[in-house]
């Protein structure tokens, strides 16, 4: 009495795609990774360079830099994460997303240190 169709059931659950697809959901969270961890990296070595570890002078520059880059991965990763339609492992970026989230907001603190230190020194 109550039955309903087969097909009804399938279009609600997001399909899984291959391994090795690019989908948009991929290439968003891969444009929101890259300035996260490019933020991450500059940073580090922002604040290696504040502490005097790596070269001479402040390193403000850099950490500026690492700064929009880690603010525009989190946007970007939190975008990603907020239009993906399925869960981890469907193809959908969403553990792109979290990973470009986690690395966009140590980039912004690893700058956010470094600009400190910068204004210490300087």
């Amino acid at each position: 009495m109550f039955a309903e169709p087969a097909a009804a059931h399938t279009s609600v659950h997001p399909v899984a795609v291959s391994v090795y697809t690019l989908s948009a959901g991929r290439l968003g969270a891969i444009a929101a990774a890259t300035p996260a961890l490019t933020g991450v990296v500059v940073g580090g070595l922002a604040l290696a360079r504040s502490t005097g570890r790596i070269g001479a002078g402040p390193g403000r520059r850099g950490a500026v830099v690492a700064l929009l880059a880690g603010l525009t991965g989190t946007a970007l990763g939190a975008l990603v994460a907020a239009t993906a339609s399925g869960g981890l492992g469907t193809g959908n970026g969403l553990g792109g997303a979290c990973v470009a989230l986690l690395a966009g907001l140590t980039g912004t603190a690893l700058s956010g240190r470094a600009l400190t230190r910068s204004r210490r020194a300087g």
